[in-house]
């Protein structure tokens, strides 16, 4: 879907629990509310429909984190032991919602400007700075967010998030002889942001052996909503792309994406 949901933020809202409330009213400018709000709706939305019961019901909690043990790991929905996994990303301009039956994370960004490459380059494995620095200054900043949106899906997935240092693990491009490899057991790829290619990168995170998409879809708030327990359907602007309901042992991968 293109748009935000096509009814009142007051609906969108009151599926929140009382953290994500807080964190909404947290936010000072009335562009970072929505699109929080509009990514934690669909988020809703779509565990809502895979689980059968109401937006409001689905409980989102934390896993201890695989690094310190810290309450502040992997989002998890709480109570339902096995999954269903998932990994949200906001970023101005497009959200990513996965949805899987494994471990999955999810990164999207907006290409940065030259000074915050400039900063964050100083960050990255050895090897990746090698590789930069190998990139023509023009192509730089995206070839950077693409990399980057690696990292934070991976770190996303293997629940650590950016505690784990980010010069400890290799998620360069790489290949042939010589060349270092990514995190082992896992697949790291970016996925194409269709008509925002040339202002975003995104990339996704699974273990290996899962079937990826080759791109996420864009979500259909009238199917989304008409799926999910307690809410009357039809209220949608429009209807676009499908794809496949996720399933609990580890089937396709749901990777919609909202636009705004």
């Amino acid at each position: 879907m293109r748009e935000p949901p096509p009814w009142d933020e007051a609906l969108s809202l009151s599926l929140l629990d009382a953290g994500e409330e807080r964190t909404f009213l947290s936010f000072r400018r009335a562009a970072d509310r929505s699109r929080y709000l509009t990514a934690h709706t669909a988020l809703r939305l779509l565990l809502a429909a895979h689980l059968a019961c109401r937006p409001a019901d689905v409980a989102l909690g934390r896993e201890p984190c695989a690094r310190c043990g810290g309450p502040h790991g992997r989002p998890v929905v709480l109570g339902r032991g096995g999954g269903p996994h998932f990994s949200l990303s906001h970023a101005p301009g497009l959200s990513l919602v996965a949805i899987a039956g494994v471990p999955v994370g999810v990164d999207a960004d907006r290409v940065p400007g030259p000074r915050t490459v400039e900063l964050c380059l100083r960050r990255l494995h050895p090897q990746e700075r090698r590789d930069a620095a190998a990139v023509p200054e023009g192509e730089l900043p995206r070839w950077f967010c693409r990399l980057w949106t690696r990292k934070e899906a991976w770190l996303k997935a293997c629940g650590t998030g950016l505690g784990r240092g980010l010069d400890r693990d290799y998620l360069g491009e790489r290949e042939g002889p010589g060349a270092l490899p990514g995190p082992a057991g896992w697949i790291v790829r970016n996925l194409s942001c269709g008509v925002l290619d040339a202002t975003h990168a995104a990339a996704l995170a699974v273990p290996e052996g899962t079937p990826v998409p080759a791109a996420p879809r864009d979500l259909d708030w009238r199917d989304v909503r008409s799926r999910a327990g307690g809410w009357p359907a039809g209220d949608g602007r429009r209807e676009v792309g499908g794809g496949g309901r996720p399933t609990a042992g580890g089937g396709p991968i749901d990777i919609p994406t909202v636009r705004h």
